[in-house]
């Protein structure tokens, strides 16, 4: 395991060398359309995966790398998540929609697997230099401060991101429906920031249906560190090689459940 530190400091060099300076001045030559109009990819998330991953293997010999547009361009590449060898998922830019957008709404996404199971993740805003951190173990921090998720309350006073995007048609009705029981929502098109939102205690939850491992493998992580309880719909607990399915983040067991109940019934 290397230092955290010195992932963190890298991560940061390579957001200032290689994200920020194309941050509102592509233009349509530096972006391009993946599968179709919402999944994007710029030369700033290209440029920074290129530049994370020889790097990231250096700190740690042995480890291979996931990285969302490897991955994009050859779905093998998810395999390496199985293996022995210790694996980095690189997230450069999540939030790509909002970086071509001219929208200060992204981050760098870290995380560090052993044999299926998170053991480390890193989320990085460039813009207003957060870092949150994460060890198994060890607890979630933000900027050098020991963060706990916020505490439970009822569910008409949850605040979090109830997203619709990629489940069902007749599912997402639903939820819409249902979601208006509860609180305020507040969806950013990035996980990364929906994370951090609860990590520093301004959300209680989160529902997501995409379960790419660069999205969600170190944001689950920083949340159990931080106290909070998540598992798929089904109960099964959340590990990065899976790909399918509904996760859903709340403050506690008790909230998750009473959350599950009122969303899916």
């Amino acid at each position: 395991m290397p230092g955290i530190d010195r992932v963190s400091d890298l991560i940061r060099s390579v957001a200032r060398t290689e994200i920020l300076p194309h941050f509102r001045t592509l233009d349509a030559s530096g972006i391009r359309q993946k599968t179709g109009p919402t999944d994007l990819v710029t030369l700033a998330d290209e440029a920074a995966e290129r530049a994370l991953t020889p790097a990231l293997q250096a700190l740690l010999p042995g480890s291979r790398v996931i990285g969302e547009e490897a991955a994009s361009e050859d779905e093998r590449v998810l395999d390496r998540i199985h293996g022995d060898e210790p694996v980095w998922i690189i997230d450069p830019v999540d939030g790509t929609i909002n970086f071509a957008q001219g929208r200060p709404m992204f981050a760098v996404i870290v995380a560090l697997a052993r044999r299926g199971e998170t053991v480390a993740g890193w989320i990085h805003d460039p813009i207003d230099g957060r870092m949150a951190t994460a060890v198994k173990g060890e607890g979630a921090w933000l900027d050098g401060r020991r963060v706990h998720v916020a505490p439970a309350v009822p569910l008409p006073r949850m605040v979090g991101a109830l997203s619709t995007r990629f489940c069902a048609e007749e599912l997402g009705r639903q939820l819409e429906e249902r979601g208006a029981g509860l609180g305020e929502r507040v969806c950013l098109s990035s996980a990364a920031q929906e994370y951090l939102r609860l990590l520093d205690g301004r959300a209680h939850y989160s529902l997501y249906h995409r379960l790419m491992p660069w999205d969600h493998a170190a944001g689950v992580l920083m949340h159990a560190e931080a106290g909070g309880h998540s598992a798929l719909i089904d109960g099964t607990p959340y590990r990065p090689g899976l790909l399918n399915g509904s996760i859903l983040l709340a403050p506690d067991r008790e909230s998750w459940q009473d959350l599950r109940r009122h969303l899916f019934g």
